[in-house]
C-alpha cells in the first residue's frame, strides 16, 4: 500500500511553513526534496565515515571506499543495467552529456556530420551539440513536437538521414511532461548504424527505467532530482561505446601509469572518472535510489499519474489559464500561462505568498519556449510525496492570481 503520510513524514522540510502557510512544494522538476535516509546517510558519511576512496590502506578510507562503490551497484540495478562497470558518476546528467559530447563524439564527427535533437531539450542535451556545431562544423538537425506537446518517435526516425551520427533525445519532456518512446527510437537507429543518447534526467524520477530494453548507448540520470544530493549522478554507457571513448577529464585515479613522456589510463568505467569524486554525495545518490526502490518505482509512476489525473482536470477547468501541452501518458508536469499576468515571475510571486513553490521562466528550454510562442511560463511539477489536497492549494492561489490580474 501506498501511505502517502507515512512518505510525507519521511521529508523533514515538507512540515515546515513558507510565509505563514504549510509548504506546497510543486517545483520538482528543478530539485526534489530529501528523505531523511538520504540527510542521515549524509550526516553520517560525514561524521563517521569519512575519508578519501580508492588509494587509502586505512580503515577510514577502506569503508568510504566500500560505501562509494556500493552506489554504482545500486544505480545499475536502479535503471535495469547488468553490468555495473558500465555505470560512470558524475555531478548529474549535465557533465554526463559533455562527457559523451568531448569523450565520444567530438574525435568522430566530422564537418557536416548531423546531430538529431528534438526541440523539447533541455539545455544540457543542446549546448554540448551547439560546441561541435561551432569548433567542428556538426549539423543541428531539429525535430518539433506535435501541437498536443507529443512527440511521435517516428518523426524522430524520419529525420535520420545518411550523415546523422547521433540521436539525443529527452525520455520526458521537463516543461511539458511529455514521454518518448525512447526505445523505438533506440532501436531504429541502431538498425541504421548510429548511436543514441537520452536524457534521463526526468523519466527515471517518475516511472520504472530498464536501459536494457530500452537500447540507448547513453543515458544519464541527475540525483538532485531522484530525492538525492545535489552533485551526483551518473550515466549508463554501453561497454562497446565506452571503447571508442577517449577521457574527458585527466588526473588522479582514471590513470594506470603517468611518466615525462607517455600517460596510460585504467580501464572503464573510473577511466572516465579524473580526481577526488563526490564521495558523499554520491554515497547520498545511493540512499536515495534505496529509499525509492523500496516504495517501488511502479507504485510511485501509479501515485503521481493519478494526481497527474486530478491536476489535470483542475488546471483545464481554468477557462484563463492556458495549460502547454497535453499529450497521451505524460508525466506529472504542467506549464501555463495566465491571462492578464503580465510575465510568468508574476504569478509565481503570488503562489509563494501563499507557500505554493512553483518554478517561473524558460526552464532551460528555450528553443521550446519559441515553438510554443511564449518567453516563459509557470511550471508545476509533482513528486511522489505530493497530495490532491496540495493540487487544491495551487488551484485556490492560481484563483487569486486571476483575481489580481483581471
Amino acid at each position: 500500500m501506498y501511505d502517502v503520510s507515512a512518505i510525507r513524514a519521511d521529508f523533514p522540510i515538507l512540515a515546515r511553513e513558507v510565509n505563514g502557510k504549510p509548504l506546497t512544494y510543486l517545483d520538482n522538476g528543478a530539485s526534489a526534496q530529501k528523505p531523511r535516509a538520504v540527510i542521515e546517510a549524509v550526516t553520517r558519511a560525514y561524521e563517521s565515515e569519512y575519508a578519501n576512496v580508492h588509494r587509502g590502506l586505512h580503515f577510514l578510507s577502506n569503508l568510504a571506499t566500500d560505501k562509494y562503490e556500493a552506489v554504482r551497484g545500486t544505480i545499475a540495478r536502479f535503471l535495469g543495467a547488468k553490468d555495473e562497470h558500465e555505470i560512470v558518476f558524475t555531478t548529474g546528467t549535465t557533465e554526463g552529456i559533455n562527457l559523451v559530447s568531448y569523450g565520444w563524439a567530438a574525435p568522430r564527427l566530422e564537418a557536416g556530420d548531423e546531430i538529431v535533437l528534438s526541440v523539447m531539450e533541455h539545455h544540457a542535451n543542446i549546448v554540448p551539440w551547439h560546441f561541435l556545431r561551432e569548433r567542428q562544423g556538426v549539423v543541428l538537425k531539429w525535430v518539433e513536437p506535435e501541437p498536443d506537446g507529443s512527440l511521435p518517435a517516428e518523426k524522430v526516425i524520419e529525420a535520420i538521414g545518411p550523415r546523422t551520427r547521433l540521436v539525443a533525445v529527452t525520455h520526458m519532456s521537463n516543461v511539458l511532461g511529455t514521454v518518448v518512446d525512447v526505445a523505438a527510437i533506440c532501436k531504429a537507429a541502431r538498425e541504421k548504424g548510429v548511436a543514441t543518447l537520452v536524457d534521463g534526467s526526468q523519466a527515471a524520477v517518475h516511472m520504472p527505467v530498464d536501459v536494457e530494453a530500452i537500447g540507448a548507448d547513453f543515458y544519464a540520470i541527475t540525483g538532485h532530482k531522484l530525492y538525492g544530493p545535489s552533485g551526483s549522478g551518473a550515466i549508463h554507457i554501453r561497454k562497446s561505446r565506452m571503447a571508442e571513448m577517449r577521457p574527458f577529464m585527466g588526473g588522479g585515479d582514471m590513470i594506470r601509469e603517468v611518466g615525462r613522456e607517455a600517460v596510460s589510463y585504467t580501464d572503464p568505467p573510473m577511466k572516465f572518472e579524473a580526481g577526488t569524486p563526490g564521495i558523499v554525495a554520491t554515497i547520498g545518490l545511493g540512499a536515495a535510489l534505496d529509499y525509492m526502490m523500496t516504495l517501488g518505482m511502479e507504485n510511485i509512476a501509479a501515485h503521481e499519474a493519478r494526481i497527474r489525473d486530478y491536476a489535470r482536470e483542475k488546471l483545464f477547468g481554468l477557462n484563463w489559464l492556458t495549460v502547454q501541452g497535453d499529450a497521451p501518458g505524460k508525466g506529472a508536469i504542467f506549464s501555463f500561462t495566465l491571462q492578464g499576468a503580465g510575465h510568468a515571475h508574476d504569478i509565481s510571486t503570488v503562489l509563494d505568498k501563499r507557500g505554493v513553490a512553483v518554478r517561473a521562466g524558460h526552464h532551460c528550454a528555450q528553443p521550446l519556449m519559441e515553438h510554443l510562442g511564449v518567453t516563459a511560463t509557470c511550471r508545476a511539477s509533482f513528486g511522489l510525496y505530493n497530495t490532491e489536497p496540495e493540487v487544491d492549494r495551487l488551484i485556490s492561489a492560481l484563483e487569486l492570481c486571476h483575481d489580481l490580474f483581471a
